[in-house]
């Protein structure tokens, strides 16, 4: 496998950058995707205006259990497990939305918040690290994390310092992490590279829910960070690897979209072995990534995975640059 740094003038090449979808309260509102995609008038700071977008995305919460409560809107799907042992956070969404979440954190009891969770490094996910750590929580990642985001990166044109000391996790882990927490037994598992290098699972063993962070998006086409260790090979083998762990009943929470269960985890999973054949097929042939977007290889699958996130031209270009 061959892994090609994506850069935003790539992106550009084939597709306007993150623009295409309506993803309020998935990742990115289409007015952020929009500042982006303006390539003659870029935001001075594009890092900031998506903060700031994203932060004014209501925060919307839905139950999976009775001490289990899902929080989406600002970033990445937030997941609480909230008992007499306290508050255990999964993922924070990004840093404007911290007193929007801080508050609805507090609306779920007088408990104290113990521990944040990052399911990997991305800053929709990350963002508010320091700030957990300020209220009291330790944070605990893979150990992978904790070193990409002491780095500095290039993603979809936007470029990312190493994060400060206090917003770097406390607590790390190299395979897996098991708590006992609120009734409920709380496994963590290293997932090997698929969306990053830094990726991890949490399953709740007795609400039977699993939260997959970014190696699920559910009802949209994935962004791969190849400049992280992402490959397309990777999300695939994620997803057999989270079939596993999953059983009809098993409710599923993707980084971006709506909870899923087996079935969705399984279409996730078809798609993208579908699309990665068709795509290494061009490939091989020689067919450059220009050739290989305009040969349209996501066709079948573009309603409606292609209205979310990426565009079906930008995931071919992902797709493309990891194998």
């Amino acid at each position: 496998m061959t892994t090609t740094t994506i850069t935003r003038r790539t992106l550009l090449k084939t597709t306007a950058v993150l623009a295409g979808g309506t993803v309020l309260g998935h990742v990115l509102p289409a007015s952020v995707a929009d500042l982006i995609a303006q390539q003659a008038a870029p935001p001075a700071d594009p890092v900031a205006a998506i903060r700031a977008q994203m932060g004014a995305t209501p925060i919307e919460r839905l139950a999976l259990a009775d001490n289990l409560t899902m929080l989406s809107g600002p970033g990445g799907n937030v997941v609480v497990l909230n008992g007499a042992d306290g508050k255990i956070v999964v993922d924070g969404f990004v840093q404007p939305a911290w007193a929007s979440l801080k508050q609805a954190l507090d609306a779920m009891g007088p408990q104290r918040i113990t521990t944040l969770i990052n399911t990997h490094w991305h800053f929709d996910h990350s963002d508010n690290n320091a700030n957990f750590r300020e209220a009291g929580a330790a944070v605990l990642a893979h150990e992978n994390t904790r070193r990409r985001l002491s780095e500095t990166h290039e993603l979809l044109g936007m470029r990312f310092p190493p994060a400060p000391a206090n917003a770097l996790p406390t607590q790390t882990f190299a395979d897996s992490r098991t708590l006992q927490a609120n009734g409920d037994t709380i496994e963590l598992g290293y997932i090997p590279p698929s969306h990053t290098d830094t990726d991890i699972s949490i399953r709740y063993t007795r609400a039977n829910v699993l939260h997959l962070g970014d190696t699920f998006f559910n009802g949209m086409y994935p962004v791969i960070d190849g400049g992280t260790g992402g490959s397309i090979t990777g999300m695939i083998a994620a997803a057999d690897r989270s079939l596993k762990m999953a059983d009809a009943r098993t409710r599923i929470v993707p980084g971006h979209g709506p909870v899923g269960d087996r079935a969705a985890l399984e279409r996730f999973r078809d798609m993208m072995v579908d699309v990665r054949d068709r795509v290494q097929k061009l490939k091989t042939s020689g067919r450059t990534l220009e050739e290989a977007v305009a040969a349209r290889p996501t066709a079948p699958y573009d309603d409606p995975w292609g209205k979310g996130f990426l565009t079906p031209d930008q995931f071919v270009t992902f797709v493309y640059a990891t194998l």
